[in-house]
Formats: C-alpha cells, sequence, structure tokens
C-alpha cells in the first residue's frame, strides 16, 4: 500500500485535542520527553525492568497496529499484511523500515523476516543519555516488531535486534522469527511477560485516571468530542457566539449534548468564572416553576417560610441554562422576557424590582415555531430567544465521529468501574456505527457503560455486550423466533435439508463468512462460530489442502 494512502488514514482535530489513525487515538510527543521518560525508569527501576516495561509498551501498540492494519486490509496478501506494519512504523516517526527478506504464509506457521532501520528515534536517544553500550537499545521497537508479527502470525514471534546505533553500528537491523524457532528465545522473551513493579506503576496510572474523571464529573467535563462536517458547523457557531452576550437558542433531539454544549460556550466566555446554572424546565412542576426561576418571598403562599432567590439571581453575572424552554408556563413566559428586555424582575410575592446581569442560553427538542402557531408559546418571547438558533446534530448524522465518541466513554466507565478494558471488537463497533440512534450521545453512553460493566478486565467489548433485551430487535444478536413458532436456525436447518447443501460445502461458506465478518481476525471469527482460534486454523487449512 503506498503510504501517501496510509497516510490518508492519519485525521487531526485540534479543537478536540485529538490524533487519529483510523479508529485509534493517537498523540505526538517530543522524542526528548521519551529520552526523559527512559532515563528515569533506567535510573528508577533498574536497566531489566525499564526495557521491559518499554518493550511489552511496544509490544502492546504492534498488536494494536496489526488489528488495524487487518481492518485495512481484509484481502490483503500475508506480505502485504506483514509490509503494513513497517509502513505503520515509519508513519508513527518511530523508525525507517526497509525489508531485506521476507517469508510468510500466516496459514502454515511459516515465516522469517530481515530488516533494517534508519532514523531509529530510540537509538538516538539512548546513545545520547548514556553513551555508546555493548546492548543494542531499540527495546520499544524490537517490542512493537514482535507484537505486530505475533497478532498476524496467531502465535508468539520474537524480532532481536542484531545491529544498533546504541552500540556504535552503522544501522539498525532486526532478525524475526517464530518463538518456538529461536534455541535461545528465553533471553528475550522474559521482558514481554508482566513485572510486579511494572504492573504497579499500571495500577497507579489507573487511580489517577479514575480520580481524574471523578474530578471531572465534579466539575461537569467539558470536553465536546467530534469532527464530523455537521458537528463542526455547530461548534463553529458556538466559538463564534462565546464572546458576545448574545442569547442562544440550541435546537435538537433529546440526548444530543445541548447542555454540553451550553457549558462549553459558558466556559469559552469571559463569564467563564462566574455561576453556570442549570434548570430543566419539564422536570418542576408547572406551579414552581417561577419560583425556582425568579424566588419567592416568605409568606407569599403556604408554604413559602423563608425568602429565598430564584435561578437568575444565583447566576447573576454569569450564565443560567433553560433546558425544554418550550414547557414554560404562560405567567413564567411573561416573566422570562421582561427579563430579557429589561434585565430586571420581581420575586414571587414581592413588589422590589431586582436588576440581574445574566447570560442566557435555551434549550429545546420542540418546534417553537409550530408552538407559536398553536397558541402555547408567546410569539414575541420565540423572536427574543431565536436571535441566534445552533442545531445540534444528531448522532445519526454524525456516525464519523461515533470511534472517538466509543473510545471517550471507554475510557471514562472503565475508570468509573475499575476495569481496564482494551477496546471494542471491530463487528460491536460496526453494529455501533450502522444503529440509528434514537437516545443519540446519551444513548450511546449507556450502552458502552453496560458494555464495560459486562466485559471482563482485560478484554474488549463484544456485541453481545452491548445490547440489553429491550434494545431494538435490529440490535440484538440473538435471531429472533419466526411466525411459525420456530427459531430461525431450525428454520434454516429445513432449508438445508431441502436443498440437499453438502456438509463441506456449508462449513467452507460459513468459514469464509465469520472471516471476512470479522475483516480476517481469526480470534474473532473462531469466538463467531464457538471455536478456539486453533480449531479454526485447523479447519481453514484443512480447507484450503482439499481445494
Amino acid at each position: 500500500m503506498k503510504s501517501e494512502i496510509l497516510a490518508a488514514r492519519l485525521h487531526f482535530a485540534p479543537e478536540a485535542g485529538q490524533i487519529w489513525l483510523d479508529t485509534q487515538r493517537m498523540i505526538l510527543v517530543h522524542v526528548e520527553t521519551m529520552g526523559s521518560l527512559r532515563q528515569e525508569l533506567i535510573e528508577t527501576l533498574g536497566r531489566d525492568r525499564a526495557r521491559g516495561v518499554v518493550t511489552r509498551m511496544g509490544y502492546a501498540s504492534g498488536k494494536r497496529d496489526a488489528e488495524f492494519a487487518r481492518r485495512l486490509m481484509p484481502d490483503a496478501t500475508d506480505s502485504e499484511l506483514l509490509a503494513l506494519g513497517p509502513q505503520l512504523h515509519t508513519l508513527e516517526g518511530i523508525v525507517n523500515v526497509s525489508i531485506v527478506a521476507l517469508e510468510i504464509d500466516i496459514q502454515r506457521g511459516n515465516f522469517s523476516g530481515d530488516f533494517i532501520w534508519e532514523n531509529s528515534f530510540e537509538a538516538e536517544v539512548h546513545a545520547a543519555a548514556f553513551g555508546i553500550e555493548a546492548e543494542p537499545a531499540c527495546w520499544m521497537q524490537v517490542g512493537y516488531a514482535s507484537g505486530y508479527c505475533s497478532e498476524l502470525m496467531g502465535q508468539s514471534t520474537l524480532c532481536r535486534e542484531v545491529e544498533c546505533v546504541a552500540k556504535g553500528d552503522s544501522r539498525c537491523r532486526i532478525i524475526g522469527k517464530l518463538e518456538v524457532e529461536w534455541g535461545d528465545a528465553e533471553r528475550d522473551m522474559k521482558y514481554l511477560r508482566p513485572d510486579p513493579v511494572a504492573d504497579r506503576l499500571l495500577e497507579l496510572q489507573s487511580q489517577v485516571e479514575r480520580l481524574r474523571y471523578s474530578v471531572q464529573e465534579g466539575q461537569h467535563s467539558l470536553e465536546l468530542v467530534g469532527t464530523a462536517p455537521a458537528f463542526n458547523a455547530a461548534f463553529e457557531l458556538i466559538r463564534k457566539a462565546a464572546a458576545s452576550q448574545v442569547t442562544v437558542l440550541l435546537l435538537g433531539e433529546t440526548g444530543v449534548g445541548k447542555e454540553l454544549f451550553g457549558r462549553h460556550l459558558h466556559q469559552q466566555s469571559p463569564r467563564a468564572k462566574a455561576p453556570f446554572i442549570a434548570v430543566n424546565c419539564a422536570a418542576i412542576p408547572e406551579d414552581l416553576i417561577e419560583s425556582e426561576l425568579f424566588g419567592v418571598e416568605k409568606g407569599a403562599f403556604t408554604g413559602a417560610n423563608q425568602s429565598r432567590p430564584g435561578r437568575f439571581e444565583r447566576a447573576h453575572g454569569g450564565t443560567l441554562f433553560l433546558d425544554e424552554v418550550g414547557e414554560l408556563s404562560p405567567g413564567a413566559q411573561a416573566k422570562l422576557l421582561r427579563v430579557i428586555q429589561e434585565g430586571e424582575f420581581e420575586r414571587i410575592g414581592d413588589t422590589t424590582t431586582r436588576k440581574v446581569n445574566v447570560r442566557l442560553i435555551c434549550a429545546t427538542n420542540k418546534n417553537l415555531r409550530e408552538a407559536v402557531s398553536d397558541g402555547v408559546f408567546r410569539a414575541d418571547l420565540f423572536y427574543r430567544l431565536n436571535v441566534y438558533p445552533v442545531l445540534v446534530p444528531p448522532l445519526r448524522d454524525r456516525a464519523s465521529d461515533i470511534p472517538l465518541l466509543v473510545t471517550r466513554f471507554i475510557d471514562k466507565h472503565s475508570a468509573r468501574h475499575d476495569k481496564k478494558i482494551t477496546g471494542i471488537t471491530p463487528r460491536a463497533m460496526d453494529a455501533l456505527i450502522h444503529y440509528e440512534w434514537p437516545g443519540n450521545i446519551r444513548e450511546l453512553e449507556n450502552i458502552i457503560e453496560r458494555g464495560v460493566i459486562l466485559t471482563a478486565s482485560g478484554e474488549a467489548i463484544e456485541a453481545t455486550n452491548l445490547f440489553s433485551p429491550l434494545q431494538p430487535a435490529s440490535l440484538r444478536p440473538i435471531a429472533p423466533v419466526n411466525r411459525a413458532g420456530r427459531s430461525e436456525v431450525e428454520a434454516l436447518v429445513e432449508v438445508l435439508l431441502r436443498e440437499h447443501i453438502a456438509l463441506d460445502d456449508l462449513e467452507t461458506q460459513l468459514l469464509d463468512a465469520a472471516v471476512q465478518r470479522s475483516e480476517g481476525n481469526l480470534s474473532s471469527a473462531a469466538r463467531l462460530l464457538g471455536l478456539t482460534r486453533p480449531q479454526l486454523a485447523y479447519r481453514l487449512k484443512k480447507q484450503v489442502q482439499m481445494k
């Protein structure tokens, strides 16, 4: 594959602070920073333990890139899949890779490779910190190559650096073979095994993540995630309105994140240090909404035992967010209009006029123009609110943002539920992308939280762990019962017997369909068929021999 085609999968979202390689989030890190981290690890943990931590980091990265390669090139040959790894390593700025020799046959379990590395960042930073040494130093890169090849081959594969600039050679060079073909593999394989000290560091990192998300929950995380055109259009309108005092009307379906847009607008405005007060007008009884918004004086009505300020007074100097503004009573509408026009109001049961300085943001999922025509919403108030409308798009109109949101929610709920979820399977992601999302982003987050809860630590979320029995039938992986009262499987058996379909032909079609649906990932295909990976590999090998 040409490097420019691969580079086209690299996307920058500077307004969200994110970089994406297809569905994988990436980061840009200063080489000097990696050198400092490496030096600190060596000085703190010792050379061997530091090498293990760095090697395992590379190994995990290599496995993820191999999974990406299968999704990107489902019909590629074994050699093309393997060659994509060096191209990704080069694209990611790690090292420039040239293939000297390569033999690979995944089905037969054959692999050997010889690779030249030029401009290795790792050799560069190691030599700068420690000078020329007797041992090779490209630990992360070796881990990456071993992880990438192991994932493709479906069995443990080891790459070993035999030349390295950090030990005085003119170039870096690695040799790759299956683990079983190395007579002394143990001296390298030990760095791929978890280390108690390293595990403790990772656990501390998880604790930091949990603390970070708990703080964000208390402060309402303001990160708006998205790069889709519909999202960018709404985001740009919010950005332009932030510096002004204009009343903003956020329109959109339930669950699209209107309040998050409102909070972001407040945070980017000159009022950011003042209060942000949110009110759900639909959640407050009609006879209490006015007292909630404008306050009440003692004795104004039965139960008003003391005077108290309303939301407008509490938001003084800041922003008041009125969600579901279309649900306001006629009396509340009239008082709201006065506040917008005059900047003043009276508490319930009081005759004193109070001045207030509030930036108003309103939101609704109703068509207010129709509400005006129906006589349930004041026309003059509508025109006051509709000065700067912003349509927040539904999730179905920004399907390209789903992988970004899924990553965000997996990180968030993994921390909340003390899980180490590795991601989401291609089949599960495909189901999410093709769903209509009537509940929008709120529904997506709830589904991901369910997936995190049901998925074991260290595993990726499967489609079967995402959807509850209450989900629409189109999302449920279990086949419905047909009208005759028999399962679809039973009906299929009848068709196969009636049409005299040979068992070998059926098995071939099932195997091919499972591999295709899993985008070449044999482990995922095996799970679809209820087999182990070796069982599937054996059947596929037998299928090739029969041909």
